[in-house]
């Protein structure tokens, strides 16, 4: 009598983020060898149901995009807490449970409440957001070396930001400049960057005119200056005088102006912080003082922005003081999140792929108050918010194919954190 062997093949569907990639063959299951007659429906599913225990877990993990329930990223988290303490926070963030650890804290001068990473973490970018700089009419950007090996920050140089209360700060795709906006007088500014990661003083500062109809509307108001996905166009946003500019860069670290402004919002608005798609020419435009957000379209080789639409970010019933904060895409480009100070919650909308639009999903209501920063992990699985002013970061879990979120129970304390910035566990490479 014949031994029958017989072989079950698995197959996986792994994820990049939220993305489908190449599907993959395991190796065959051969099932234990038995006679024809010895063969039954049952005897088939246990030794199939011992094979797969192991593929189920391989399975879970490549659907989001993890390589282990142990996978990592590191948050550095920029605050308002007293000089003379540990203001710039390391943590270990493990996306699969939503749990972050303290890894260690650095000094980072007065007020280090934005910061930006060079991508190839040897260096840590942050503002000072004070007005008076070393006994003259600027801010500070501090410029630190990151210890690969523990995270810790070291202190290279400071320079004065060009501009009074800098409260925004990124670099350009080559790592060559950093680029500062200055909130108290409305002036964007580029830094030069040396090969050794020391800031240079200020290449180019340009001034901002006007004001809008707002009480906060006095003067112009910078809020953000970030480049564009290419790297080829850059944008500030100011809060003062309701207008999105566009600039260049060019090789001396010179920010050259369109001829006009690349936006202009409604009078009042209030623009603070612009935001890309992951993959559309789009952008979206979070205006503080009106509570709305604006979907814009792009157009990247002119460098303007286009309204498609714009929407409150509160609840009809909603009647008391707001004032919004940031803003982020999700990573798999579906959907729009918002901050609410004042209604204290996360609003989400659903993005149109073709046209744009936004529609509506759920106001998230936040368990502290002041969400002046939040954001995702690279995967799109965990998104982190800080309150600023009941000291907390909580975490959620985000469905990737509705967008709402889950608390994932996760809290951790700390003074006014107000930017937090995710990246790769170099610690672990």
């Amino acid at each position: 009598m014949g031994v029958l062997l017989r072989k079950v093949y698995v197959y996986i569907l792994p994820y990049q983020g939220n993305y489908p990639t190449r599907l993959l063959q395991l190796p065959p299951l051969v099932l234990l060898p038995m006679t024809s007659s010895s063969f039954s429906r049952r005897s088939f599913l246990l030794t199939l149901g011992t094979g797969l225990a192991g593929t189920a877990v391989l399975a879970a993990c490549a659907r989001t995009g993890l390589g282990s329930s142990n996978a990592s990223y590191l948050v550095y988290v920029g605050s308002y807490g007293p000089a003379d303490q540990e203001n710039i926070v390391l943590y270990r963030l493990t996306p699969a449970t939503g749990a972050l650890t303290r890894v260690l804290g650095a000094k980072g001068g007065a007020a280090p409440s934005f910061l930006t990473v060079d991508t190839q973490h040897r260096f840590l970018y942050a503002v000072n957001e004070v007005d008076n700089y070393q006994g003259t009419p600027n801010g500070g950007v501090s410029a630190f070396a990151i210890d690969r090996k523990t995270g810790g920050l070291t202190l290279l140089n400071q320079q004065a930001s060009g501009g009074t209360i800098p409260c925004y700060i990124s670099l350009d795709k080559q790592n060559r400049h950093a680029l500062v906006a200055n909130y108290g007088n409305g002036t964007v500014a580029a830094l030069p960057i040396g090969p050794d990661g020391q800031l240079r003083p200020a290449s180019s500062i340009d001034q901002h005119q006007g004001h809008g109809p707002h009480k906060n509307q006095t003067n112009a108001r910078g809020h953000c200056l970030l480049p564009d996905p290419a790297g080829k166009h850059f944008f500030a946003v100011d809060l003062g005088n309701d207008t999105v500019y566009g600039y260049t860069l060019d090789a001396s670290g010179k920010l050259l102006g369109q001829s006009g402004p690349a936006f202009k919002a409604k009078p009042g608005a209030g623009p603070r912080i612009l935001t890309f798609h992951p993959t559309k020419p789009l952008a979206f435009l979070i205006n503080e003082l009106d509570s709305t957000m604006t979907s814009l379209a792009y157009d990247a080789s002119r460098g303007t922005l286009t309204e498609i639409q714009t929407l409150t970010t509160l609840p009809a019933s909603f009647t008391e003081w707001n004032a919004c904060a940031d803003v982020h895409v999700s990573p798999n480009g579906k959907f729009l999140y918002g901050s609410n100070r004042g209604h204290n919650s996360l609003v989400v909308y659903a993005i149109d792929q073709n046209s744009g639009r936004l529609s509506f999903v759920e106001h998230v209501m936040l368990p502290g108050k002041t969400p002046r920063s939040f954001t995702f992990d690279p995967t799109g699985r965990t998104v982190l918010v800080a309150h600023q002013q009941s000291n907390t970061i909580v975490t959620y879990f985000a469905d990737a194919n509705t967008g709402r979120l889950t608390p994932t129970g996760t809290s951790v304390e700390l003074p006014a954190p107000v930017c937090l910035q995710v990246y790769p566990d170099f610690l672990r490479s």
